[in-house]
């Protein structure tokens, strides 16, 4: 009797500066727009709605949620007015061996993101890799009992894989976060740390992290998703 094969993995992409170089195009416009709607929302100035943006992202790991959670901010509103991206199209960066690997890689593919999903599609399609992927996840989809639970909660990560009827152990998360990363290890999944675009656009706590050194709780760390084939 032969050996039974194991079964491929099931890949969760994060979407910026993982399949894609958003340090060039859409963190700096996010920046932005996210600042002008604390301003325009709660009524602050300028320097005050920097610094809620930029707290909120270390604390929870997404500015909406404190958002949400502290000034009774609507996803969706948020979504709306800070995801319009004018000529993004032609401003996103990528590479071509890595998009042409992904089409390659064998295994169910979805892209988790904290962006907007309306964003999410937009750069996909422009990539050419939209039809990669059986789904495409994004901020406003990520409610656990009510409550807004992106990236990197574990309890939104365990019922995804439970939606998804997978074993956790058998999804692998790909992306640049290390906060995200940590609580993917946390439930049981792989994490991956995708290093290409963070080389020369760190970003948040990634910013000045070491990206020779490999945390205890990445299973692999890569500089391109053609790396991926061998972890499959």
């Amino acid at each position: 009797m032969g050996c039974r094969a194991r079964p491929a993995p099931v890949w969760l992409f994060d979407l910026d500066n993982t399949l894609h170089n958003a340090g060039a195009s859409a963190f700096p416009h996010f920046d932005g727009a996210m600042n002008r709607y604390i301003e325009d929302t709660l009524g602050v100035p300028a320097q005050e709605a920097d610094r809620l943006r930029a707290h909120y992202w270390a604390h929870y790991g997404n500015t909406l949620v404190g958002l949400v959670r502290h000034h009774g901010v609507q996803v969706e509103h948020f979504v709306r007015l800070t995801h319009a991206f004018p000529g993004l199209e032609g401003e996103l960066a990528a590479h071509v061996h890595d998009l042409a690997a992904l089409k390659r890689l064998p295994g169910r593919k979805i892209v988790l993101t904290n962006a907007g999903r309306g964003y999410a599609v937009r750069v996909l399609r422009a990539l050419g890799v939209l039809g990669c992927f059986e789904a495409v996840i994004g901020v406003e989809q990520m409610h656990c009992f009510g409550d807004l639970r992106p990236k990197p909660d574990a309890r939104m990560l365990r019922l995804l894989a439970a939606r998804l009827k997978v074993p956790l152990q058998r999804c692998v998360l790909v992306e640049d976060s290390l906060m995200n990363q940590k609580a993917a290890h946390r439930v049981g999944m792989r994490a991956v740390w995708m290093q290409r675009w963070a080389r020369g656009h760190g970003y948040g706590p990634e910013r000045g992290a070491r990206l020779r050194r490999r945390p205890a709780y990445v299973y692999a760390r890569i500089g391109s998703l053609q790396q991926l084939h061998r972890l499959s």
